[in-house]
């Protein structure tokens, strides 16, 4: 595996600005809500098991959590939720996934095209970007040392890389369910799991201009409340970040 990009970890230390202007439970809720097509059951749905891990861990109200299983499920009425992945390209070269979770596609197209236009990049066609990265389980384990690379081998993860106290912990899309329950087991603290696209290759960004230009499109992509997760090949020097 080619390298971890530093804008996961962005990404949650900004999760404070996220619940502050009210679209984290927006996000948790069409989240839940398309995991819960494949079923409302925790127990046998492990998709939706993590959504509502998530939308508990940032203290979601309960009945906010179950009208969203409901309305995946088919139990409410009102328009369907739908998951889609947009891809494109910005500053750099950067390549982006932007995953989506609407009630109105017609919608949330114009407002990712626009953040990328307005940002110096572009949406590009399906599948044109997405070959640069491999859909993989991770999951973050509080920790780090041989504890942990051992029970994951064991577990039969794929990788695990050590990053700021803590062990990231990647696994085979279909294992993710297996990998999480058997380190939850051998009393490990898991603070996440997902899935997510990582990267083939990483592009390092060291001049500053870049650098900007870069986090002011992330940024406005995940202003838009229907963007559920972006993925990125990007890494940015840490003395730019800290500027």
């Amino acid at each position: 595996m080619s390298g971890h990009s530093k804008w996961s970890t962005i990404k949650r230390q900004k999760g404070v600005k996220d619940a502050a202007r009210g679209a984290l439970f927006t996000r948790l809720g069409n989240a839940i809500a398309i995991a819960a097509r494949g079923g409302g059951d925790l127990d046998t749905n492990f998709s939706l098991r993590l959504a509502v891990d998530k939308a508990k861990a940032a203290n979601m109200p309960m009945a906010n959590i179950q009208r969203s299983i409901d309305r995946g499920s088919g139990k409410l009425d009102g328009e369907q939720i739908q998951d889609l992945l947009y891809e494109g390209y910005g500053p750099g070269g950067i390549a982006i996934m932007v995953e989506v979770a609407t009630d109105n596609a017609n919608r949330t197209l114009p407002e990712v095209r626009s953040a990328f236009t307005k940002h110096g990049g572009r949406l590009a066609e399906k599948g044109s970007v997405a070959f640069q990265f491999d859909h993989k389980g991770l999951i973050r384990v509080q920790g780090t040392g041989d504890d942990v690379l051992m029970a994951a081998v064991d577990a039969n993860a794929d990788d695990v890389i050590e990053e700021d106290g803590e062990s990231l912990v990647y696994t085979a899309p279909t294992n993710l369910a297996i990998v999480r329950d058997k380190l939850l087991q051998g009393g490990f603290q898991i603070t996440d799991a997902e899935l997510t696209y990582v990267p083939n290759n990483m592009i390092e960004i060291t001049d500053k201009n870049t650098a900007d230009k870069v986090l002011r499109l992330m940024d406005a992509l995940e202003e838009i409340n229907d963007v559920v997760n972006t993925h990125v090949n990007f890494d940015i020097a840490e003395g730019l970040l800290n500027n």
